[in-house]
């Protein structure tokens, strides 16, 4: 989102969005800070619960009773409330106070990790995962239109890069510490801590962020026009192809490194740390080749893990090509938030808040047949299911982004 070339969208959002009083000989003249930080942490704590259960599938699934792939049903029911959440919060909530909707979804985020931590049933998983759908969807659907009334305009873009942090640091921390803490004290010890975190969240963003009256009234006409535009249906569609390949493998990428490779749970704990890890790099990566074409950042991402999940078809026993894939898969992984955020608003400066609530219920819906989609196969193949999975989508989507993606000269 820092990109000069997306200098004209974001000047259109500035224009058309309530900001800050803006100061030119003082830029930060009216920037709310630790509004935007506590956010950011936000973000991480929405993560952080969201990306929890693919390091924890193995002994969730053994503590409950249940399979490998009925346990990654977890991620499913988040991804599928989340895709309704996204379109749907900023329409209920059109009249209530923003601050009041964020600290609502912010207790629902403590709420949720309270009943996974104390879960003895799938069914209540499944519950406490709803809830966190709810608060995922409606929290990304917003986070644009929210920063722009936290920073001036020229600031918007520094904003969303401090807010997007969050994602970085919950890619590098959420997958190798749930191992860890799962394999020490019990994956639920894993979920209590994301609980305490969503807790201290909630307390940062009461008193960081200002009162922020309902300004913006959003409408079901909007989302149609927005669907009626050849350039939006394509980037949403190459979201649901790119992201169901990226989860279906991820999300039981345990399995396989546990059934495949016989590795420890330590030698696992280690190659997450290097997916996280990977992953923030690539998010860097990512916006440097964003800043030149959205296009080929998505390509080169999808590119590079259907090579990867070809690997792990072919060589996943070997445990130095696993230990090589994981990390560059988050890497790759780490070009496509930006990507497909970069991709999206430019098809629509004119109506990002919907835009962005499209691309995120899109997203969403990927996760979701990722996650159902590799379950199947691991359930029924055994675990390289979900590279087979990831291969198939992946090669999909990055030729569908080269042939259709946008092509716009560069300033």
């Amino acid at each position: 989102m820092s990109s000069p070339s997306c200098s004209t969208c974001l000047d259109a959002a500035a224009n058309t969005s309530p900001l800050p009083p803006r100061d030119a000989a003082h830029p930060h003249a009216g920037a709310r800070w630790p509004a935007v930080a506590s956010l950011a942490l936000g973000v991480f704590g929405l993560v952080t619960a969201e990306f929890l259960p693919a390091s924890l599938l193995t002994p969730m699934a053994r503590d409950l009773g249940i399979s490998d792939g009925a346990a990654g049903q977890a991620v499913t029911a988040t991804a599928l409330v989340g895709a309704i959440a996204a379109p749907s919060i900023p329409l209920l909530t059109r009249n209530l106070d923003r601050k009041a909707v964020v600290l609502a979804l912010t207790l629902l985020l403590v709420v949720s990790n309270a009943m996974a931590a104390t879960a003895h049933r799938l069914p209540v998983l499944l519950a406490a995962r709803v809830l966190l759908g709810v608060a995922l969807g409606g929290f990304w659907s917003m986070a644009a239109a929210l920063t722009m009334r936290l920073v001036p305009g020229p600031l918007f873009a520094r904003a969303m890069s401090v807010i997007l942090t969050g994602v970085s640091f919950a890619t590098v921390c959420a997958a190798p510490l749930g191992a860890t803490m799962g394999d020490l004290w019990g994956w639920r010890s894993a979920f209590v801590a994301a609980g305490v975190l969503s807790v201290l969240t909630l307390v940062a963003q009461w008193l960081a962020m200002p009162p922020l009256p309902p300004r913006d009234l959003p409408n079901l006409r909007a989302l149609g026009v927005l669907l009626a535009r050849a350039d939006v249906r394509v980037a949403l569609l190459a979201v649901l192809l790119v992201i169901s390949g990226h989860f279906a493998g991820f999300t039981y990428i345990r399995p396989l490194m546990e059934d495949v490779t016989h590795l420890s749970v330590a030698a696992i704990s280690a190659i997450l740390l290097g997916y996280g890890i990977g992953g923030f790099f690539g998010n860097v990566a990512g916006g440097f080749v964003a800043e030149r074409s959205e296009r080929l950042a998505v390509v080169l991402g999808g590119a590079m893990i259907a090579a990867l999940a070809v690997a792990l078809l072919v060589a996943g026993r070997s445990p130095w090509v696993t230990a090589a894939a994981v990390p560059l898969w988050g890497f790759a992984f780490g070009a496509f938030p930006v990507g497909f955020q970069t991709w999206i608003t430019r098809a629509a400066p004119d109506q990002a808040e919907g835009a962005g609530g499209l691309l995120v219920a899109a997203f969403q819906i990927a996760i979701a047949s990722g996650a159902i989609g590799g379950g199947l196969l691991v359930d029924h193949v055994g675990a390289l299911g979900g590279p087979a999975f990831a291969a198939t989508a992946l090669t999909l989507g990055t030729l569908l982004t080269l042939r259709y993606g946008p092509r716009r000269a560069r300033a």
